[in-house]
């Protein structure tokens, strides 16, 4: 099964790139009708985690995929599942 991973550790801090790097996989995922994609925002502070899951939220975005899930064992990664 194809899926997408995107690591946000390298932009954790750069605010601007980590929500064009966010709108870029979700385009590339609908473009190649690919079903699944991981982020990895790390664990740290779970500030940016925070940040995906806002991101995620808004309508705009929401209306776009299919549903959200937390890793139960990792705490630093989540998926986006589309329906195609």
């Amino acid at each position: 099964m194809a899926k997408l991973k995107l690591d946000l550790h390298d932009i954790f801090n750069k605010g601007d790139r980590i929500e064009a790097a966010l709108n870029d996989i979700i385009d590339e995922a609908e473009r190649k009708r690919i079903k699944t994609v991981e982020i990895i925002p790390g664990k740290g502070s779970g500030q940016l985690k925070k940040r995906v899951l806002k991101f995620l939220e808004r309508p705009e975005i929401k209306q776009r995929y299919h549903r959200i899930d937390k890793d139960s064992r990792n705490f630093g990664r989540l998926f986006v599942y589309f329906k195609f």
